[in-house]
């Protein structure tokens, strides 16, 4: 399928899986889906399966987005707790577009699990709440890993239950940007489906040199981390500046303090030079880098704070926390720099990116798909030098080789569907979505900032919270708390996000005939959306005030 033909796709609001070769521009396509949507005043939830792919699409994990962290199983609290998160609940419901990137590496119990708290969050049953759902990626590359083991019956993401309720249409993308040397193509094809022969070891051959004779600056790719760890130490020895050296604090119980360091990816001790080369292993809130952002230490503050040097400029680094919480409640916490050594990385930490050079070793490669991913990095075959590599390493999963023949068959109903539909019906697909989405079907809209809003006191809320446990009215209550009625209205908002009041509250408050007309608000916020009123208010001609759609939007 052509990038334009699945844009096209996407643009119906249709759940869609996009999928192709390295190089095939699915990452391109969904840069233009986004600009598109933006430019309709939609704004999309961008989110990847790793910290290392977020970074390529500039979002955030979707283990982050969706609030269940690193839980590897979704027991009843888990989800109750989630879903009384206020960010969590604000995000989910201002959300129409989810986009999934590297979804090879996403378990299907993970995807099944986001698919029950977005569910649960947005109080709606169909699949993912009702947003669109984009899903991207290629199981040809690396599989998912899950602690304790992958799941032997069923690992990939297209076998969870979520996956079949989503039926994604299927853009698998032909056309190849990266790879223009035709041998290389031929050769990353052959692994692609199993099939390597002896043109595809003669090409293997010709790029073998040995360890002792690779370039110096070409970085390494490596598919264990004692490798890299050496190889960066080596690195590290050989600047002549003053090393530096950051240790790691912490502070809890020793059981969950090792925890915490287990999946920390910044050393217990850290040591740094000027000149040497990082990479960041945490987000940063304001944005100023994310996990996976590569850089140079440039030097180091009179303070001892290293300086660095990124794509995006040049910052000082402070110290980062990773901490274990319960109910709100911090058990453990650890404090040290967001950083790592990078002269050399790992496979999987490699997958997204794009390299002119790479001395590539996959003599203990161990898991299906990194000699693929770590050989399709390179953009051409002469910019690849191979230590080694094993009989792993050139090979597929045989589920995947499975599962690929028939998304290629679905993907060829849906191109012959979409080139053949006219231009009449793709727009009036398209407008009705972007009118679902609250969005402006004109485009060309320029992104507003949101005005803050006033955070309500707590002493204010309590107030509001202690009169509804009396048993006493919205009127009531606004008399006596001498507050408009609409005010009160937005206590009560904001008391159920907090989790402090249930359905049951609300409903005791709420008018009568609101309460006897929510079967016929109900369709309306399912059509028009319920994150702008305006729309539903004069849908219904003004039958309810603003206050009354807001308790309804609550209570549905």
């Amino acid at each position: 399928m052509l990038q334009s033909t699945a844009l096209k796709v996407l643009q119906t609001g249709a759940h869609v899986f996009l999928t192709g070769e390295p190089g095939s521009g699915k990452t391109h396509t969904i840069n233009a889906y986004v600009r598109w949507l933006r430019e309709r005043g939609i704004e999309p939830a961008i989110t990847a399966s790793t910290g290392i792919a977020a970074t390529h699409i500039g979002g955030q994990t979707i283990h982050s987005w969706s609030g269940l962290g690193v839980r590897d199983t979704l027991s009843p609290y888990d989800l109750d707790a989630i879903a009384s998160n206020k960010k969590v609940v604000e995000r989910m419901r201002g959300t129409n577009v989810l986009i999934i990137d590297e979804i090879s590496m996403l378990s299907c119990d993970t995807l099944n699990m986001v698919d029950e708290i977005v569910r649960e969050v947005r109080g709606r049953e169909y699949p993912f709440g009702g947003m669109q759902v984009v899903l991207v990626g290629d199981f040809f590359q690396l599989p998912p890993i899950e602690r304790g083991g992958r799941s032997e019956s069923a690992p990939f993401a297209f076998a969870a239950d979520a996956w079949g309720a989503l039926n994604p249409i299927v853009c698998y993308l032909h056309e190849q940007h990266r790879h223009r040397d035709e041998i290389f193509t031929k050769l990353l094809s052959a692994l692609r489906r199993g099939r390597v022969g002896d043109d595809a070891y003669r090409t293997l051959a010709s790029r073998a040199i040995e360890s002792d004779g690779v370039e110096r600056d070409i970085p390494r790719l490596y598919s264990h981390n004692e490798n890299v760890d050496s190889l960066n130490r080596i690195r590290l020895d050989e600047l002549k500046s003053k090393a530096q050296t950051f240790p790691m604090s912490s502070r809890g119980p020793a059981h969950l303090v090792e925890a915490l360091k287990r999946g920390c990816l910044s050393p217990e001790m850290l040591v740094l030079k000027e000149g040497a080369k990082v990479m960041f292993t945490k987000n940063d809130p304001a944005g100023a880098f994310v996990n996976g952002t590569l850089g140079v230490v440039e030097s180091f503050t009179s303070g001892g704070a290293p300086v660095v040097r990124t794509a995006r400029g040049v910052l000082e680094v402070g110290p980062a926390e990773w901490k274990m919480d319960d109910g709100g409640k911090t058990l453990a916490r650890i404090s040290q720099l967001p950083l790592r050594l990078a002269w050399a990385i790992t496979v999987h930490k490699s997958q997204g990116m794009t390299l002119d050079e790479a001395v590539v070793d996959l003599s203990r490669a161990f898991e299906y798909g990194q000699g693929y991913v770590a050989l399709s990095r390179v953009r051409t075959l002469a910019g690849l030098r191979l230590i080694g590599y094993n009989r792993r390493a050139l090979e597929v999963h045989p589920e995947v080789a499975k599962a690929d023949l028939m998304f290629k068959k679905q993907s060829a109903a849906a191109r012959k569907r979409f080139e053949e539909m006219d231009d009449d019906e793709h727009r009036a697909l398209s407008d009705a979505f972007v009118r679902a989405s609250g969005g402006d079907l004109a485009g060309g809209v320029v992104p507003k900032t949101r005005a803050t809003k006033r955070p309500i006191k707590g002493a204010s809320l309590d107030k509001t919270l202690a009169l509804i446990k009396d048993g006493k009215n919205l009127t009531d209550i606004a008399k006596e708390r001498e507050l408009a009625k609409t005010t009160i209205v937005g206590h009560i908002e904001e008391l159920f996000m907090q989790g402090k009041l249930d359905k049951r509250d609300v409903e005791r408050m709420a008018p009568r005939a609101l309460l006897d007309a929510l079967r016929d608000i109900a369709p309306v916020f399912e059509r028009l959306g319920a994150e702008k009123l305006a729309p539903a208010h004069a849908a219904l001609k003004g039958r309810f005030s603003f206050d009354d759609l807001r308790l309804a939007r609550v209570l549905l």
